[in-house]
C-alpha cells in the first residue's frame, strides 16, 4: 500500500476516506463544469420562452459554479487534514529529525569544546611566557 509499510486498520480507514473524498470532489467538479459547458452551447429544444430558458440557465450555471467552488473548497479541507495528520502521525520522520539535529549538534559542540581547549592552552602558554618575561625584567 504505502511503501510496504503495514498500517493499523484506524490508519487504513482513514486513508480510505480520504481517497474516497478526493474521487467524489473531483468527480463534483468534472461533473459540474461539463453540465456548464453543456449549457453554454445554448442548444436546447424545449417548450419554455427563449428568455426563460436562458434564466432558467443561467441560475443553473450559478449553481454549478456554487458546486464547483464547494467542491474546491471540501478539496483544501482534504488536503489540510492530510497535513495535519502527516504532521501529528508521522512519529517515525520526527524522531529520524531528532536524531539528525541531536548529532548535528552533539558534533558542532565537540568542534567548540576542541576550539576552546586549543584556546585556552594558547592563552596558558603565552600567559607563562608573558609571566616570564615580566619576573625577569629589571623594571618591575
Amino acid at each position: 500500500m504505502s511503501g510496504g509499510r503495514v498500517l493499523p486498520q484506524s490508519k487504513e480507514a482513514l486513508l480510505k476516506s480520504y481517497r474516497t473524498r478526493l474521487r467524489d470532489d473531483v468527480k463534483s467538479m468534472l461533473e459540474n463544469f461539463e453540465e456548464i459547458v453543456k449549457l453554454a452551447k445554448g442548444e436546447h429544444d424545449t417548450q419554455l420562452s427563449r428568455m426563460t430558458q436562458c434564466e432558467q440557465d443561467t441560475y443553473e450555471m450559478h449553481v454549478r459554479a456554487a458546486n464547483i467552488v464547494r467542491a474546491g473548497e471540501s478539496l483544501m479541507k482534504l488536503v489540510s487534514d492530510i497535513k495535519q495528520y502527516l504532521i501529528l502521525n508521522d512519529f517515525p520522520s520526527v524522531n529520524e529529525a531528532i536524531t539528525q539535529n541531536s548529532k548535528l549538534f552533539r558534533t558542532k559542540q565537540a568542534e567548540c569544546d576542541q576550539k576552546l581547549m586549543s584556546l585556552r592552552d594558547d592563552m596558558a602558554a603565552d600567559l607563562y611566557d608573558l609571566e616570564e618575561e615580566y619576573y625577569n625584567s629589571i623594571n618591575k
